[in-house]
């Protein structure tokens, strides 16, 4: 079976001494947990005109959206809070891009913390800047950086019926690493998944058979949760629809 190929938009590492050239990167277990679920992940730099950029996506069966730091809040009409950090202009306006034309294209994305949050700005929406200090009763969801990756913080309950519930069923342990979150969901989308608290942990598409954003980092739970390793390979399988048939069919699969 031929593998798909998922692009995922890099960031711009400023982690580099001033002496060295500016680069961009990406965490490697994003591209292992794709890769072990049968995917050729591809890294889609920055700061490409929009001629290269499209021409790459062209050629990218899936669209994955990695975790990183804050979207500016002027990409959904937002004042910056106190606590907004790390954000990357450049990141931001590749990746808003890539998923209007993703979501036009009915193309499968899945988007993981800060790419659950940029595709719903990208469907509309709007985001909470910073749990803690807008909703004061909420528990604790940023654990960066005592704990590591693969600790499970809380439970989120699944709603039944939607595409992430026959995925992973009705209700998971995962990770926690935000401080942001989806407040107003976009249009065409619907919440599907809630923290203990209220807080919505995972979006969907509600006209399109794999377009999944989730709040928590399923590629830090894949060695031990079967439903976190199917949540990518079910995101894979459709991508491998979309590689098998050509962005003018159809690009219907059952989960």
């Amino acid at each position: 079976m031929s593998s798909p190929l998922i692009g995922i938009p890099s960031f711009y590492d400023t982690t580099s001494p001033d002496s060295m050239p500016p680069r961009f990167a990406m965490s490697r277990p994003y591209i292992t947990a794709l890769e072990m679920a049968g995917a050729i992940p591809v890294i889609i730099p920055l700061a490409l005109s929009e001629t290269t950029l499209r021409s790459l996506y062209e050629r990218i069966d899936g669209l994955f959206m990695a975790g990183g730091g804050d979207l500016n809040p002027e990409t959904y009409g937002c004042a910056p809070h106190p606590k907004t950090s790390g954000i990357d202009s450049l990141r931001d306006e590749t990746e808003l891009r890539l998923l209007h034309w993703a979501l036009d294209d009915h193309l499968p994305i899945l988007g993981v913390c800060r790419g659950a949050q940029a595709l719903n700005v990208a469907g509309g929406g709007t985001l909470l800047q910073d749990i803690a200090d807008e909703l004061p009763q909420a528990i604790r969801h940023q654990y960066f950086p005592e704990k590591q990756r693969d600790y499970v913080a809380h439970p989120v309950e699944v709603a039944a019926q939607s595409h992430l519930a026959r995925i992973i069923g009705r209700s998971a342990r995962v990770n926690s690493f935000h401080h942001q979150a989806v407040r107003d969901v976009a249009p065409n989308f619907r919440p599907v998944a809630y923290a203990p608290d209220g807080v919505i942990e995972a979006i969907e598409h509600t006209e399109r058979e794999f377009v999944i954003g989730v709040q928590w980092h399923p590629e830090g739970l894949v060695a031990f949760d079967g439903a976190m390793r199917n949540l990518f390979e079910t995101f894979v399988r459709h991508s491998r629809r979309t590689h098998r048939s050509g962005r003018s069919e159809s690009r219907y699969i059952h989960f």
